[in-house]
């Protein structure tokens, strides 16, 4: 990343990630005609490799400017949001993540471009949940603080431009009136 965008954290996930996705692709094989004829496959073996894989796919930055997370192993998604867009940060967990200690992050944005979701991100089973949604909150403000800033500064100097234009269009008027 530039200079000016250095990683400030990089969020630790839970293991027990793995043992989650394990459980509900193993829900969602029992809920499909076909899926029943893969549990013995997803049970002894398969499973373990395929959530190992998704676990090790997760990777979740915040650096001074954007939060960037990636995930997947069929379907590989990566966002990177502006921290200015972050709207709301919010904890979800049901029984099922609750019983193993685990929580997702959600992370709702600005302008999420029309389609169903796309304002939304979750990040599941980070370590320290708590410690990393402050941190996120933090540099958003600073972010936010700072172009607020600038935006009041660059208001100034264009004020200033405009009284310079006016006292120049003051005296090309007086130099015609004069003639």
């Amino acid at each position: 990343m530039e200079n000016n965008n250095a990683i400030i954290r990089k969020a630790v996930f839970n293991p027990k990630v793995k043992t989650y996705i394990f459980l509900i692709a193993l829900f969602y094989l029992f809920a499909s005609v076909i899926g029943v004829i893969l549990i013995p496959f997803w049970i002894f073996g398969l499973g373990q490799w395929t959530s190992g894989k998704f676990f090790n796919t997760l990777k979740c930055e915040l650096s001074e400017k954007h939060l960037y997370f990636s995930k997947g192993i069929v379907l590989h998604i990566e966002k990177t949001i502006p921290l200015e867009n972050i709207q709301d940060i919010s904890f979800w967990g049901g029984p099922i993540l609750r019983s193993m200690g685990l929580t997702f992050i959600k992370i709702e944005t600005a302008g999420g471009g029309g389609s169903h979701g796309s304002n939304m991100m979750s990040i599941p089973g980070v370590e320290a949940a708590e410690e990393f949604k402050n941190l996120i909150l933090i540099q958003r403000e600073k972010v936010i603080k700072a172009k607020n800033n600038s935006s009041s500064s660059a208001t100034l100097s264009e004020s200033q431009l405009l009284l310079d234009i006016k006292q120049e269009l003051i005296q090309i008027k007086n130099i015609l009136n004069t003639k």
